[in-house]
């Protein structure tokens, strides 16, 4: 029995030895030798890069809001910036009206609210948009309900879904705003469709556009655009920061609430022919229909581009010269559809 005992002790004591050992050899040997990696979440593949300017899993319609561009009424524009995308087209006067697409925005003023052209339409359609107006032209006023377009005039809803900006010192007509508290409790009360049946009309990506690699394209670093002669845009590039700031007339283009100049991370220009619609040319025709050339510019770079509109409610296709559609740098983009006879000029 002792020796039993004897044995178990001896045992014991061994097995207590050998792993005593075991530490001693893995603290002082293997310390020195380079411990296996192990995979952490920073080594696997990460997901793709959100896309912020809008949320592509969004369902939610966005609004198009006419906006007034002449000089008197352009010191007084509000809440462009967080439009995803602008429209700019001529109209009668050598001046231009602009259409502002907003979509999932809590944008506390928007405007100076303008009167509808017919071409706009076209691209309320392509957005799928509710429209937002104040007046309208006698072709527009006749399109609107042939066309189907939900919309919101501020002729019908003055001091309901639209409002006067007293301090503004100017003619009546341009001191009309809205918003989107606003504009949301009209699409409720007016039974609209809240819910998109298109798809963006711009393919976005959070990776960076690189349009040096593209056929044809060249540096733009200073962008001018045309409308008139009595209107001219500019966009200078800042390379900090990685957009365009926008000038009217050499003068930035500046938010009359937050006091900060627009800026925009893509441009798409294109020229269409335009014509008097009547005598008096108070209205204009533009051939939007059809397809052609342009450029888009990103990143400090421009890139030829083909465009092509099937339909007034066709979405626009922008493809590069080789017939593979853009993708666009994830930002706001600003749509010059320009007069035919006016300069563009994209230098470095």
């Amino acid at each position: 029995m002792k020796k039993m005992k004897t044995k178990i002790i001896i045992l014991i004591v061994g097995a207590v030895l050998m792993a005593g050992l075991g530490t001693s050899y893995f603290i002082f040997f293997a310390k020195d030798k380079p411990a296996k990696k192990q995979a952490t979440k920073e080594t696997l593949p990460t997901a793709d890069p959100k896309i912020t300017i809008v949320d592509p899993n969004s369902k939610s319609r966005p609004f198009a809001v006419m906006i007034n561009n002449i000089g008197v009424a352009r010191p007084f524009q509000s809440g462009l910036q967080d439009a995803y995308i602008i429209y700019e087209i001529i109209v009668e006067g050598g001046i231009t009206r602009m259409m502002a697409v907003f979509k999932d925005q809590d944008t506390a003023a928007i405007g100076s609210v303008r009167s509808s052209r017919h071409y706009f339409l076209d691209y309320a359609l392509e957005n799928d948009a509710v429209y937002v107006h104040w007046g309208w032209s006698t072709v527009a006023q006749s399109d609107i309900p042939k066309l189907g377009i939900n919309n919101i005039n501020g002729l019908a809803y003055e001091g309901i879904y639209f409002y006067r900006n007293k301090e503004i010192n100017a003619p009546l007509e341009h001191t009309g705003f809205t918003n989107m508290e606003l504009l949301n409790k009209a699409v409720t009360k007016l039974n609209y469709r809240q819910e998109t049946n298109k798809d963006l009309l711009l393919n976005y990506t959070a990776e960076k556009v690189d349009l040096s690699k593209i056929e044809g394209a060249k540096v733009a670093n200073n962008v001018t655009i045309d409308y008139s002669n009595s209107l001219s845009n500019k966009y200078v590039y800042d390379s900090a920061t990685g957009v365009y700031m926008r000038y009217v007339n050499n003068k930035p283009q500046v938010d009359n609430v937050t006091k900060e100049q627009y800026h925009f991370k893509n441009i798409i220009v294109y020229q269409v022919a335009n014509s008097d619609y009547d005598a008096s040319g108070k209205l204009q025709v533009i051939d939007n229909i059809g397809s052609g050339t342009g450029y888009y510019i990103t990143n400090g770079y421009a890139a030829p581009i083909k465009w092509q509109k099937d339909s007034r409610a066709a979405q626009t296709v922008y493809t590069y010269e080789n017939g593979q559609e853009i993708d666009v740098s994830d930002g706001n983009t600003f749509i010059q559809i320009q007069p035919t006879n006016q300069d563009l000029i994209i230098t470095e």
